[in-house]
């Protein structure tokens, strides 16, 4: 196969699964966002923090996403450009997503009147102001990018030493060695969404698992690989993607508390069912929960979305499927994802959280089928948000 041959290859097939998944996981987002608040809505498509439902594994997908292209971004412009524009490019598009996070999220805290501040001074208004609003999706990327920049050009084994080493400093920092615990401070009003300041730790895990996702499939670019299939690849993306999930769920299996002085320090272990898990004991670190963005969560996400990505690899690579409005979510995330806050925004008030099924999902049609025309539209011209 010539180059040019492989770069067309590499441009077409490979980008339409990496397009697919991610607008699998920007259509995911709509869903779980508008039906998450409202009573008739099973417990699957909501958010929780006593187990891992479906609605807590669409953002590990996203990030998984994030990972793949950050890798493959960063190492073609490292190859036509050279390091310093790789690395820079890199820190100014993470400062640009954490600027636009404080934009759309806001800073904790509203004060109605300047002698409240006065009162409580400027290192009360800055430490009351980054604990929850903040710490969302899009900031939680640019500070995961920057985390991981030191080790994204690197090596797999690297990759995968480096996610270790990141969970394990966020569990020893949940755990607590003194009189603060972050799984504690998280969990204390107001609390914290998404693992809080410290979530980019455990963030790392579902992100180096699309860069590494990313590097088998660029092998199948390779001049070398002539006309290999796909399946390989795939299969070892169920199998390794299985295996992941089943060590998140043993080790959510463990009862562990946080450390307090004073307190007997021990864990327990018991068999969970995979579906729904009742309530853990309290201030239990294993749990899989997105609002602490708990080591078990985020690394049965990661598994989760290698497993599914595998799927897209088959459909989309393997056979040349495509779905319409996944390319077009897909191609164009960060405006489907501003753009669906809005229009949520709009449509919410006329949607009491006690309505009916059937009215549910049809202002979830008019929902999504308002962003989709908004995202379509900006596609048909060639309009792309990037940062």
């Amino acid at each position: 196969m010539s180059s040019a041959t492989a770069s067309a290859r590499e441009s077409s097939w490979r980008i339409a699964s990496l397009d697919q998944f991610r607008g699998y996981t920007v259509l995911g987002m709509l869903l779980v966002n508008f039906v998450g608040a409202f009573q008739v809505v099973p417990g699957v498509l909501k958010h929780n923090h006593s187990y891992c439902s479906y609605a807590d594994t669409i953002m590990p997908g996203f990030f998984f996403a994030v990972g793949f292209a950050y890798r493959l971004t960063f190492l073609r412009r490292w190859k036509t450009h050279g390091a310093w524009s790789a690395i820079g490019h890199v820190i100014r598009r993470s400062l640009g997503l954490i600027l636009l996070g404080a934009v759309v999220y806001h800073l904790d805290g509203r004060y109605e009147s300047w002698s409240e501040m006065e009162q409580l001074g400027v290192w009360g208004v800055l430490g009351s102001s980054w604990k929850r609003s903040l710490f969302q999706t899009l900031t939680h990327i640019g500070v995961t990018s920057l985390w991981v920049l030191p080790v994204i050009g690197g090596p797999a084994w690297l990759r995968i030493l480096f996610a270790l080493a990141s969970g394990t400093i966020h569990w020893l920092l949940s755990f607590g060695w003194s009189t603060w615990s972050n799984y504690v401070w998280v969990h204390t009003e107001p609390r914290g969404i998404d693992g809080g300041p410290l979530g980019f730790l455990t963030w790392t895990i579902p992100l180096l698992a699309g860069s590494l996702a990313c590097d088998a499939m660029v092998k199948l670019s390779e001049p070398a690989s002539g006309t290999q299939s796909v399946t390989p690849t795939a299969l070892r993306f169920f199998l390794w993607g299985f295996v992941i999930m089943v060590t998140a769920y043993l080790l959510s299996c463990l009862v562990i508390k946080p450390f307090r002085w004073g307190d007997d320090v021990g864990w327990e272990w018991g068999p969970l069912p995979l579906v729904h898990v009742p309530p853990h004991p309290p201030n239990n670190l294993m749990t899989m929960s997105q609002r602490a963005g708990s080591v078990t969560y985020l690394l049965f996400g990661a598994g989760f979305s290698l497993a599914l990505y595998g799927l897209f690899v088959v459909l989309s690579d393997g056979r040349g499927w495509q779905v319409g409005i996944f390319r077009t979510f897909g191609s164009n995330a960060l405006a489907a994802y501003l753009i669906h806050d809005v229009v949520d925004n709009a449509i919410k008030p006329f949607t009491p959280k006690d309505s009916p099924a059937w009215y549910v999902a049809g202002m979830f049609a008019l929902f999504l089928g308002i962003c989709w025309v908004f995202v379509r539209y900006l596609e048909k011209r060639q309009i792309y948000l990037r940062l």
